[in-house]
């Protein structure tokens, strides 16, 4: 009990750090939403969003090709469940994007999102608006600045070194992510298609 309280304790004190954002009907904060139109074609910032997208893709298609039954499941006491990660990335997305300038939607709160980890629905809609709304930061930043000092998940670097520690954070949960849907005996889509294409061709019988 007293690991699953300091799991909690730590999620509220990371939310703390990075401001309350928001949640449901809400749009994303202006700064974005102006900024959505003209994503980059080069640069860092072109380079950044291709991991994100690379991320969403993945998040949420093993989200979706997850049972709703099996996200409350973890694999031990103190642990995050299923939902529970997926419901972390969410609060993760909005909290990095008001790090780097673009504040969340007015009503959202991380308990809420938290709230969120039983209902697949409910909770790869949040996913994907998470998504949405920390594309729309990161094109509200300019290239010009990338080594503009900056702190991120606790850590000072600088505005580049920020996209390496969130790609960091993306790829260290989507592994958690995986080994979660094997155990439960669940290949991720991306996988079972690659096996799919490399099954030889049946020849036709002679």
């Amino acid at each position: 009990m007293r690991r699953i309280s300091l799991y909690f304790l730590g999620f509220t004190l990371i939310a703390l750090s990075f401001g309350t954002p928001a949640w449901a009907q809400d749009k994303p904060a202006d700064k974005a939403t102006t900024a959505a139109s003209v994503a980059p074609a080069s640069g860092p910032r072109a380079e950044f969003l291709e991991e994100i997208a690379y991320y969403e893709q993945r998040y949420t298609r093993l989200a979706e090709a997850m049972p709703a039954e099996k996200y409350s499941w973890r694999p031990g006491e103190g642990v995050r469940s299923v939902g529970e990660v997926y419901a972390h990335i969410v609060g993760a997305n909005y909290g990095a994007a008001r790090a780097l300038g673009t504040a969340p939607p007015a009503s959202l709160d991380f308990k809420s999102i938290m709230a969120l980890s039983g209902d697949k629905p409910k909770l790869i809609q949040a996913l994907k608006d998470s998504f949405a709304h920390f594309r729309g930061a990161i094109i509200a930043l300019h290239d010009a600045e990338a080594d503009k000092p900056q702190k991120m998940f606790g850590r000072q670097t600088t505005l580049r070194g920020s996209f390496i520690v969130i790609t960091g954070h993306f790829g260290e949960h989507l592994g958690q992510s995986i080994a979660y849907a094997r155990t439960n005996g669940i290949v991720p889509p991306w996988t079972e298609e690659a096996q799919q294409q490399q099954k030889p061709a049946d020849k036709p019988k002679q």
